[in-house]
């Protein structure tokens, strides 16, 4: 459990990736924030026009949590893009032309 008294304040980042480009935003917020707030007081919004924040999904250190989850001293609060493809839809089209992706990279399996 926390041991922040109300009033404190906690440091969070703010994380956003994009293939070409990402940002950290380091925030020092109210205890009781939530990752919605955080969000929201990063700025990203603005930086990255490309993200409909509304609906995309956010996380706490990879792992996905509500918009209204409550921050604690230290998170780090990301925000996810949509995959480009559906992983299973890219391994059914990978194996219609013969190969595998595996720990090494794509594999031809017609030899």
């Amino acid at each position: 459990m926390p041991h922040d008294q109300p009033g404190e304040t906690i440091n969070v980042e703010v994380a956003v990736a994009l293939p070409d480009r990402q940002q950290v935003v380091a925030l020092a917020v109210s205890q009781g924030t939530t990752v919605q707030a955080a969000v929201r007081q990063s700025g990203l919004q603005e930086k990255f026009p490309e993200i409909d924040f509304s609906v995309a999904p956010v996380g706490i250190w990879c792992n996905e949590v509500k918009p209204q989850q409550v921050l604690n001293d230290g998170d780090r609060v990301e925000i996810y893009r949509p995959l480009a493809m559906d992983p299973r839809e890219a391994r059914r089209q990978l194996a219609a032309q013969g190969k595998v992706m595996g720990k090494a990279g794509l594999t031809d399996q017609r030899n």
